[in-house]
Protein backbone atom coordinates (compact mmCIF):
# COMPACT_ATOMS: atom_id res chain seq x y z
CA UNK A 1 0.00 0.00 0.00
CA UNK A 2 1.24 3.22 -0.62
CA UNK A 3 0.17 5.59 2.70
CA UNK A 4 0.31 9.57 2.43
CA UNK A 5 0.69 10.07 6.00
CA UNK A 6 -0.72 13.26 7.48
CA UNK A 7 -0.50 15.22 10.65
CA UNK A 8 -0.24 18.79 12.60
CA UNK A 9 1.86 17.94 15.42
CA UNK A 10 4.65 19.78 16.85
CA UNK A 11 5.68 18.48 20.47
CA UNK A 12 8.08 15.51 20.43
CA UNK A 13 6.17 13.85 23.24
CA UNK A 14 4.30 10.76 23.32
CA UNK A 15 2.37 12.17 20.27
CA UNK A 16 5.19 11.57 18.35
CA UNK A 17 5.93 8.51 19.53
CA UNK A 18 2.65 6.97 18.39
CA UNK A 19 3.46 8.89 14.95
CA UNK A 20 6.79 7.49 14.46
CA UNK A 21 5.98 3.33 15.92
CA UNK A 22 3.08 3.64 13.71
CA UNK A 23 4.90 4.96 10.79
CA UNK A 24 8.02 2.34 11.17
CA UNK A 25 5.68 -0.87 11.24
CA UNK A 26 3.58 0.26 8.33
CA UNK A 27 7.29 0.61 6.71
CA UNK A 28 8.76 -2.49 8.32
CA UNK A 29 5.45 -4.63 6.47
CA UNK A 30 6.50 -3.25 3.19
CA UNK A 31 3.98 -0.32 2.81
CA UNK A 32 5.30 2.94 1.02
CA UNK A 33 4.73 5.96 3.64
CA UNK A 34 5.08 9.82 2.58
CA UNK A 35 4.51 12.25 5.80
CA UNK A 36 2.91 15.32 5.39
CA UNK A 37 3.25 17.30 8.36
CA UNK A 38 4.46 20.94 10.07
CA UNK A 39 8.63 21.38 9.17
CA UNK A 40 9.42 21.95 13.16
CA UNK A 41 8.28 18.79 13.68
CA UNK A 42 11.38 17.36 11.93
CA UNK A 43 13.82 19.86 13.73
CA UNK A 44 12.44 19.14 16.93
CA UNK A 45 14.51 17.54 19.88
CA UNK A 46 13.10 14.41 21.96
CA UNK A 47 10.86 15.91 24.79
CA UNK A 48 10.31 19.20 23.65
CA UNK A 49 6.24 20.55 23.51
CA UNK A 50 5.45 22.99 20.95
CA UNK A 51 6.58 26.01 23.01
CA UNK A 52 7.44 28.05 20.14
CA UNK A 53 3.20 28.09 18.72
CA UNK A 54 2.03 28.27 22.31
CA UNK A 55 3.86 31.34 22.84
CA UNK A 56 2.83 32.75 19.82
CA UNK A 57 -1.32 32.04 20.18
CA UNK A 58 -0.34 33.49 23.95
CA UNK A 59 0.69 36.76 22.52
CA UNK A 60 -2.75 36.72 20.33
CA UNK A 61 -6.37 37.02 21.06
CA UNK A 62 -7.62 32.88 21.91
CA UNK A 63 -10.36 33.42 18.53
CA UNK A 64 -7.19 35.13 16.40
CA UNK A 65 -5.02 32.18 17.12
CA UNK A 66 -7.66 29.85 16.43
CA UNK A 67 -8.35 31.61 13.02
CA UNK A 68 -4.72 30.77 12.05
CA UNK A 69 -5.02 26.86 12.78
CA UNK A 70 -7.98 26.53 10.74
CA UNK A 71 -5.96 28.81 7.72
CA UNK A 72 -3.24 26.74 8.44
CA UNK A 73 -5.30 23.73 6.93
CA UNK A 74 -5.49 25.63 3.68
CA UNK A 75 -1.37 24.91 3.56
CA UNK A 76 -1.57 21.72 4.87
CA UNK A 77 -4.25 20.93 1.64
CA UNK A 78 -1.74 22.44 -0.13
CA UNK A 79 1.00 20.24 0.71
CA UNK A 80 -1.44 16.92 0.75
CA UNK A 81 -2.75 17.97 -2.69
CA UNK A 82 1.63 18.50 -4.06
CA UNK A 83 2.24 14.99 -2.16
CA UNK A 84 -0.68 13.43 -3.67
CA UNK A 85 0.04 14.84 -7.56
CA UNK A 86 3.50 13.06 -6.94
CA UNK A 87 3.28 10.16 -4.44
CA UNK A 88 -0.27 8.58 -5.93
CA UNK A 89 -1.07 7.16 -2.70
CA UNK A 90 -3.96 4.55 -2.01
CA UNK A 91 -4.91 6.06 0.89
CA UNK A 92 -5.04 9.22 3.59
CA UNK A 93 -4.29 8.32 7.04
CA UNK A 94 -4.39 11.47 9.19
CA UNK A 95 -4.18 11.64 12.72
CA UNK A 96 -7.22 13.98 14.11
CA UNK A 97 -6.23 17.10 15.24
CA UNK A 98 -8.73 20.72 15.98
CA UNK A 99 -9.80 22.97 12.92
CA UNK A 100 -7.74 20.70 10.61
CA UNK A 101 -9.64 19.59 7.68
CA UNK A 102 -7.02 19.41 5.11
CA UNK A 103 -7.32 15.25 4.89
CA UNK A 104 -11.05 15.86 4.39
CA UNK A 105 -10.90 18.21 1.56
CA UNK A 106 -8.68 16.06 -0.17
CA UNK A 107 -10.91 13.10 0.20
CA UNK A 108 -13.45 14.82 -1.08
CA UNK A 109 -12.13 16.19 -4.33
CA UNK A 110 -9.97 12.97 -4.83
CA UNK A 111 -12.30 10.23 -3.47
CA UNK A 112 -9.13 8.51 -1.61
CA UNK A 113 -10.21 6.56 1.33
CA UNK A 114 -9.46 8.76 4.44
CA UNK A 115 -8.79 6.25 7.48
CA UNK A 116 -8.76 8.99 10.75
CA UNK A 117 -7.01 8.59 14.01
CA UNK A 118 -8.79 10.13 17.15
CA UNK A 119 -6.78 10.33 20.13
CA UNK A 120 -8.65 12.68 21.85
CA UNK A 121 -12.30 14.73 21.80
CA UNK A 122 -10.25 17.73 21.33
CA UNK A 123 -13.00 20.94 22.10
CA UNK A 124 -13.54 19.11 25.02
CA UNK A 125 -10.07 18.85 25.97
CA UNK A 126 -9.11 22.48 24.79
CA UNK A 127 -12.69 23.96 26.63
CA UNK A 128 -11.78 22.42 29.41
CA UNK A 129 -7.69 22.78 29.79
CA UNK A 130 -6.90 25.64 27.93
CA UNK A 131 -10.22 27.57 26.92
CA UNK A 132 -12.23 27.78 23.23
CA UNK A 133 -13.12 30.89 21.91
CA UNK A 134 -14.67 29.58 18.77
CA UNK A 135 -16.15 27.00 19.97
CA UNK A 136 -19.03 25.97 17.92
CA UNK A 137 -16.52 26.37 15.28
CA UNK A 138 -14.52 24.00 16.43
CA UNK A 139 -17.28 21.76 16.93
CA UNK A 140 -18.54 22.10 13.59
CA UNK A 141 -15.00 21.37 12.41
CA UNK A 142 -14.80 17.92 14.74
CA UNK A 143 -18.07 16.82 13.21
CA UNK A 144 -17.42 17.30 9.70
CA UNK A 145 -14.41 15.58 9.95
CA UNK A 146 -15.20 12.65 12.01
CA UNK A 147 -18.14 12.17 9.79
CA UNK A 148 -16.22 12.83 6.72
CA UNK A 149 -13.66 9.56 7.23
CA UNK A 150 -14.26 5.91 5.75
CA UNK A 151 -12.89 4.65 8.64
CA UNK A 152 -12.59 6.38 12.47
CA UNK A 153 -9.73 5.01 14.45
CA UNK A 154 -10.37 6.23 18.24
CA UNK A 155 -7.92 4.63 20.57
CA UNK A 156 -10.72 3.60 23.16
CA UNK A 157 -14.67 2.26 23.20
CA UNK A 158 -15.18 5.11 25.51
CA UNK A 159 -13.82 7.50 22.63
CA UNK A 160 -15.61 5.47 20.18
CA UNK A 161 -18.85 7.03 21.63
CA UNK A 162 -17.82 10.38 21.49
CA UNK A 163 -17.23 9.84 17.72
CA UNK A 164 -20.81 8.27 17.11
CA UNK A 165 -22.40 11.36 19.23
CA UNK A 166 -20.66 13.72 16.72
CA UNK A 167 -23.23 11.43 14.11
CA UNK A 168 -20.34 9.41 12.98
CA UNK A 169 -21.39 6.22 11.11
CA UNK A 170 -20.67 3.43 13.93
CA UNK A 171 -20.09 0.91 10.63
CA UNK A 172 -17.09 2.82 9.93
CA UNK A 173 -15.52 2.90 13.57
CA UNK A 174 -13.19 0.76 14.86
CA UNK A 175 -11.17 1.20 18.25
CA UNK A 176 -7.51 0.84 17.93
CA UNK A 177 -5.80 0.70 21.00
CA UNK A 178 -1.82 2.67 21.08
CA UNK A 179 0.36 -0.35 21.47
CA UNK A 180 4.20 -1.27 22.15
CA UNK A 181 7.37 -2.31 20.17
CA UNK A 182 8.03 -5.53 21.74
CA UNK A 183 11.97 -5.17 19.69
CA UNK A 184 12.62 -2.22 22.24
CA UNK A 185 10.13 -3.36 25.30
CA UNK A 186 11.31 -7.03 25.92
CA UNK A 187 10.17 -8.81 28.43
CA UNK A 188 13.95 -9.37 28.97
CA UNK A 189 15.02 -6.16 29.68
CA UNK A 190 17.17 -5.89 32.73
CA UNK A 191 17.02 -2.94 34.83
CA UNK A 192 20.15 -3.88 37.02
CA UNK A 193 22.13 -0.98 35.83
CA UNK A 194 19.55 1.76 36.41
CA UNK A 195 18.92 0.51 40.03
CA UNK A 196 22.86 0.77 40.48
CA UNK A 197 23.08 4.43 39.05
CA UNK A 198 20.66 5.39 41.03
CA UNK A 199 21.46 3.76 44.35
CA UNK A 200 18.04 1.46 44.25
CA UNK A 201 18.84 -1.93 45.10
CA UNK A 202 17.10 -3.02 48.30
CA UNK A 203 14.31 -0.72 47.59
CA UNK A 204 10.86 -1.45 46.34
CA UNK A 205 10.68 1.02 43.54
CA UNK A 206 8.13 2.81 42.43
CA UNK A 207 7.89 3.83 38.69
CA UNK A 208 6.34 6.22 36.32
CA UNK A 209 7.08 7.37 32.96
CA UNK A 210 6.04 10.41 30.90
CA UNK A 211 5.63 13.99 29.73
CA UNK A 212 5.35 15.13 33.47
CA UNK A 213 2.01 17.34 33.47
CA UNK A 214 0.23 18.37 36.61
CA UNK A 215 -3.07 16.08 35.75
CA UNK A 216 -1.02 12.85 35.84
CA UNK A 217 -1.59 13.07 39.79
CA UNK A 218 1.85 12.29 40.71
CA UNK A 219 1.72 14.33 43.75
CA UNK A 220 -0.89 11.89 45.14
CA UNK A 221 2.08 9.02 45.17
CA UNK A 222 4.18 11.49 46.91
CA UNK A 223 1.46 11.27 50.10
CA UNK A 224 1.28 7.48 49.67
CA UNK A 225 5.23 6.95 49.34
CA UNK A 226 5.69 9.66 52.76
CA UNK A 227 2.99 7.07 54.80
CA UNK A 228 3.85 4.06 54.01
CA UNK A 229 7.79 5.02 54.48
CA UNK A 230 6.70 6.13 57.88
CA UNK A 231 5.43 2.52 58.60
CA UNK A 232 9.20 1.15 57.37
CA UNK A 233 9.04 0.54 54.12
CA UNK A 234 12.06 1.08 52.07
CA UNK A 235 10.78 2.28 48.81
CA UNK A 236 12.14 4.85 45.98
CA UNK A 237 9.56 6.83 43.75
CA UNK A 238 11.97 6.52 39.95
CA UNK A 239 10.17 8.95 37.90
CA UNK A 240 11.34 9.17 33.92
CA UNK A 241 10.83 12.15 32.53
CA UNK A 242 10.03 16.05 32.77
CA UNK A 243 7.92 18.74 31.52
CA UNK A 244 5.59 21.58 33.45
CA UNK A 245 4.53 19.37 36.35
CA UNK A 246 8.21 18.72 37.91
CA UNK A 247 7.79 22.18 39.83
CA UNK A 248 4.50 21.11 41.79
CA UNK A 249 6.20 17.64 42.39
CA UNK A 250 9.67 18.37 43.46
CA UNK A 251 7.68 20.74 46.07
CA UNK A 252 5.34 17.85 47.25
CA UNK A 253 8.30 15.94 48.05
CA UNK A 254 10.12 18.65 49.41
CA UNK A 255 6.85 19.79 51.56
CA UNK A 256 6.74 15.71 52.60
CA UNK A 257 10.40 15.44 53.68
CA UNK A 258 10.85 12.43 51.14
CA UNK A 259 13.02 14.07 48.48
CA UNK A 260 15.17 11.39 49.29
CA UNK A 261 13.33 8.97 48.26
CA UNK A 262 12.21 10.70 44.73
CA UNK A 263 14.24 10.84 41.82
CA UNK A 264 13.79 12.41 38.63
CA UNK A 265 15.48 11.70 35.90
CA UNK A 266 14.53 14.09 32.85
CA UNK A 267 14.20 13.33 29.61
CA UNK A 268 15.83 10.24 28.96
CA UNK A 269 16.69 8.81 25.78
CA UNK A 270 13.75 6.73 24.16
CA UNK A 271 16.30 3.74 23.23
CA UNK A 272 17.02 4.01 27.18
CA UNK A 273 13.83 4.32 28.61
CA UNK A 274 12.89 0.35 28.26
CA UNK A 275 16.08 -0.34 30.81
CA UNK A 276 14.43 2.17 33.44
CA UNK A 277 11.12 0.61 33.07
CA UNK A 278 12.61 -2.30 33.75
CA UNK A 279 13.83 -0.84 37.14
CA UNK A 280 10.56 -0.28 38.34
CA UNK A 281 8.92 -3.20 40.48
CA UNK A 282 5.64 -1.40 40.60
CA UNK A 283 4.72 1.02 37.65
CA UNK A 284 2.38 3.42 38.39
CA UNK A 285 -0.38 5.37 36.26
CA UNK A 286 -1.98 7.58 39.46
CA UNK A 287 -4.24 9.48 36.48
CA UNK A 288 -5.75 9.08 33.18
CA UNK A 289 -8.22 10.76 31.22
CA UNK A 290 -10.92 9.44 30.58
CA UNK A 291 -11.01 8.81 26.95
CA UNK A 292 -6.92 8.25 26.86
CA UNK A 293 -4.99 4.86 25.93
CA UNK A 294 -2.03 6.02 27.74
CA UNK A 295 0.95 4.68 26.07
CA UNK A 296 2.90 4.04 29.17
CA UNK A 297 0.55 1.68 29.95
CA UNK A 298 1.63 -0.99 27.28
CA UNK A 299 5.32 0.30 28.17
CA UNK A 300 4.71 -1.41 32.03
CA UNK A 301 2.86 -4.52 30.39
CA UNK A 302 4.87 -5.54 27.96
CA UNK A 303 7.99 -5.56 30.33
CA UNK A 304 5.98 -7.71 32.58
CA UNK A 305 5.77 -4.56 35.61
CA UNK A 306 3.25 -4.87 38.20
CA UNK A 307 0.92 -1.88 37.35
CA UNK A 308 -1.44 0.28 39.14
CA UNK A 309 -3.84 2.17 37.62
CA UNK A 310 -7.47 3.53 38.17
CA UNK A 311 -10.45 1.45 38.00
CA UNK A 312 -11.91 3.33 34.84
CA UNK A 313 -13.89 1.69 31.85
CA UNK A 314 -11.37 3.00 29.45
CA UNK A 315 -8.76 1.18 31.06
CA UNK A 316 -10.80 -1.57 31.82
CA UNK A 317 -10.92 -2.56 27.87
CA UNK A 318 -7.33 -3.56 28.39
CA UNK A 319 -6.61 -4.30 32.30
CA UNK A 320 -8.44 -6.72 34.93
CA UNK A 321 -8.22 -5.98 38.41
CA UNK A 322 -6.14 -8.59 40.54
CA UNK A 323 -5.08 -10.38 37.13
CA UNK A 324 -2.84 -8.03 34.78
CA UNK A 325 -3.27 -5.41 37.23
CA UNK A 326 -4.02 -3.74 40.45
CA UNK A 327 -6.97 -1.12 40.00
CA UNK A 328 -8.00 1.66 42.61
CA UNK A 329 -10.65 4.17 42.56
CA UNK A 330 -9.81 7.19 40.93
CA UNK A 331 -8.95 10.36 43.21
CA UNK A 332 -9.04 8.67 45.75
CA UNK A 333 -5.62 8.47 47.99
CA UNK A 334 -6.93 5.70 50.77
CA UNK A 335 -7.52 3.37 48.06
CA UNK A 336 -4.37 4.51 45.95
CA UNK A 337 -2.51 3.99 49.21
CA UNK A 338 -4.54 0.55 49.75
CA UNK A 339 -3.96 -1.38 46.42
CA UNK A 340 0.10 0.37 46.36
CA UNK A 341 0.69 -1.24 49.98
CA UNK A 342 -0.74 -4.63 48.27
CA UNK A 343 1.62 -4.92 45.88
CA UNK A 344 4.31 -3.47 48.27
CA UNK A 345 4.30 -6.81 50.70
CA UNK A 346 3.03 -9.09 47.98
CA UNK A 347 6.13 -10.21 45.62
CA UNK A 348 4.23 -13.16 44.63
CA UNK A 349 1.43 -10.86 43.47
CA UNK A 350 3.46 -8.46 41.53
CA UNK A 351 4.96 -11.21 40.07
CA UNK A 352 1.99 -12.85 38.68
CA UNK A 353 0.13 -9.43 37.88
CA UNK A 354 3.42 -8.44 36.03
CA UNK A 355 3.38 -11.68 34.13
CA UNK A 356 -0.29 -11.71 32.89
CA UNK A 357 0.34 -8.05 31.74
CA UNK A 358 2.74 -9.14 29.88
CA UNK A 359 0.42 -12.19 28.41
CA UNK A 360 -2.26 -9.68 27.65
CA UNK A 361 0.47 -7.96 25.42
CA UNK A 362 0.79 -10.98 23.36
CA UNK A 363 -2.30 -12.20 23.12
CA UNK A 364 -4.03 -9.51 22.21
CA UNK A 365 -1.30 -7.99 19.92
CA UNK A 366 -1.22 -4.96 21.79
CA UNK A 367 2.14 -3.90 19.14
CA UNK A 368 2.55 -1.26 16.36
CA UNK A 369 3.35 -4.06 14.59
CA UNK A 370 -0.08 -5.66 15.15
CA UNK A 371 -1.92 -2.18 14.42
CA UNK A 372 -0.32 -1.81 11.52
CA UNK A 373 -1.39 -5.03 10.27
CA UNK A 374 -4.60 -4.59 11.36
CA UNK A 375 -5.16 -0.93 9.77
CA UNK A 376 -3.34 -2.15 6.34
CA UNK A 377 -5.70 -5.20 6.07
CA UNK A 378 -8.40 -2.61 5.96
CA UNK A 379 -7.15 -0.50 3.86
CA UNK A 380 -6.23 -3.39 1.27
CA UNK A 381 -10.31 -4.27 1.73
CA UNK A 382 -11.31 -0.86 1.09
CA UNK A 383 -9.32 -0.33 -1.88
CA UNK A 384 -10.27 -3.89 -3.03
CA UNK A 385 -13.90 -3.39 -3.11
CA UNK A 386 -13.74 0.11 -4.09
CA UNK A 387 -12.38 -1.11 -7.21
CA UNK A 388 -15.48 -3.37 -8.02
CA UNK A 389 -17.80 -0.88 -6.55
CA UNK A 390 -16.66 3.14 -6.32
CA UNK A 391 -19.62 3.73 -4.02
CA UNK A 392 -18.76 1.16 -1.18
CA UNK A 393 -17.00 2.42 1.98
CA UNK A 394 -16.44 -0.41 4.11
CA UNK A 395 -14.21 -1.44 6.78
CA UNK A 396 -12.92 -5.20 7.87
CA UNK A 397 -10.42 -5.07 10.79
CA UNK A 398 -10.66 -7.87 13.87
CA UNK A 399 -10.96 -6.00 17.30
CA UNK A 400 -9.87 -7.72 20.18
CA UNK A 401 -11.66 -5.68 22.76
CA UNK A 402 -14.92 -5.27 21.22
CA UNK A 403 -17.46 -5.95 23.44
CA UNK A 404 -19.74 -9.10 23.14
Amino acid sequence: MKILYHHRTLAKDGQNVHIEELIGAFRRAGHQVHIVGPAAHRKAAFGSDNGFASWIRSKLPAAVGELLELGYSALAFYRLLKAYRTFKPDVIYERYNLFLLSGAWLRAITGLPLFLEVNAPLVEERRLNSGLALRELAAWCERVVWRAADVVLPVTHVLAKDVIRAGADPRRIEVLPNGIDLRRFAPATSGARVRAAYGLDGKVVIGFTGFLREWHGLPAIVEVVKDLKAQGYALHFLVVGDGPGRPALEEAAKGAGIKDCITITGVVDRDDVPAHVAAFDIAVQPKATEYASPLKLFEYMALGRATLAPDQPNLREILTHGENALLFAPDDTASLSQALSRLILDTSLRQRAGAAAARTVRDLDLTWDGNARKIAAAMEAMTAQRARKPAAAVAVMDDPLRPA
